[in-house]
């Protein structure tokens, strides 16, 4: 029997809980020789968290799982074997778009959590109980989801940085809580806010060339365009020491540039 496998983490950490793509490699490899079945390759779809807003657009979209369906058009694979079917989906519209394109190619889904898990039977017992270990799955991640905002907004109300894209101007690195001024872009920022006091009536791309001018770079070490220029203006406040995250506002325990 022909078989591949399919493998997945998030952008949030479902590495720690015990779902790591190794881990979830070496259980599939097990089951495959356990069942004499063969394994032909396993898909990896790593890098796009399922519990976004928008997760259908992007779970329907993740490159291994692509991959893995063009596979099973050219080829008869009879299942894809998985650690649990989290791993596949996180929503029940993906679910069902995912399922369409197995049941086209006449191929189940096998997990290994899930024994009596498939697309195929409407066993109502089978319906039932896949039915509650997704609707349990969903429940936990709802939860991280919910302390993960109670800890960010408990942060950002003591003005700590709380998360998101550190701000032109600012460095943070992964073992360090705050963030901390980038000299050279620092200069980059009051020498933006010097010649907006300066010239009131200049617009965005004026401003922009006269930092490209005088030899100011972005992040990428490219010239400034009026769209990054707004976005610095934009957040006067937050380099005047205030920190703004959500709804909450606060004095901030960043330095302030201007």
């Amino acid at each position: 029997m022909n078989v591949v496998g399919y493998i997945r983490v998030s952008t949030q950490g479902q590495a720690k809980d015990g779902y790591s793509l190794k881990y979830q490699e070496e259980e599939i490899k097990a089951y495959c020789k356990e069942q004499g079945w063969n394994l032909i390759h396993i898909f990896r779809g790593e890098g796009i968290s399922g519990a976004k807003l928008n997760e259908e657009a992007l779970e329907i979209d993740r490159v291994g799982l692509q991959e893995m369906l063009a596979h099973l058009s050219s080829s008869q694979i009879q299942y894809v074997v998985v650690l649990n079917t989290s791993r596949l989906w996180r929503s029940d519209i993906v679910k069902v778009l995912i399922q369409r394109e197995l049941k086209k190619y006449g191929c189940d889904i096998k997990s290994i959590e899930q024994p009596f898990y498939s697309i195929h039977k409407k066993d109502p017992n089978d319906f039932l109980v896949n039915g509650l270990m997704e609707l349990l799955d969903q429940y936990q991640r709802l939860e991280i989801a919910l302390k993960l905002t109670k800890e960010r907004n408990k942060k950002a109300k003591g003005g700590g940085y709380a998360g998101g894209r550190v701000a032109f101007g600012y460095t943070k690195q992964k073992d360090e809580k705050e963030l901390k001024i980038h000299n050279g872009q620092a200069e980059a920022v009051k020498r933006l806010f010097e010649l907006k006091q300066l010239h009131k009536k200049w617009s965005l791309s004026r401003l922009s060339e006269a930092l490209n001018d005088e030899g100011y770079q972005t992040t990428q070490g490219k010239a400034f365009t009026k769209v990054q220029v707004k976005r610095i203006l934009d957040r006067e406040s937050f380099y005047q020491g205030v920190y703004t995250y959500g709804q909450i506002q606060a004095n901030g325990k960043h330095e302030a540039i201007i």
